[in-house]
């Protein structure tokens, strides 16, 4: 029962990021939203790398 209501209550979200997602296509902008995107995730993969280095390094001083 509430899986159906969770997507009655979803779909019209949807349909109203299709619209928004055509709009960016049409204007060129959608690449700019896939650059940044890339760099928020980049920089994530970043930071996780860095903190697990310096756990090991942290846990091999012990």
């Amino acid at each position: 029962m509430n899986n159906k209501f969770l997507l009655l209550w979803l779909l019209p979200l949807t349909a109203g990021a299709q619209a928004g997602e055509d709009f960016m296509r049409s204007s060129g902008k959608i690449h700019v939203v896939y650059g940044v995107i890339l760099i928020i995730f980049a920089g994530l993969f970043a930071y996780l790398i860095r903190l697990d280095l310096k756990i090991k390094k942290l846990e091999n001083k012990q």
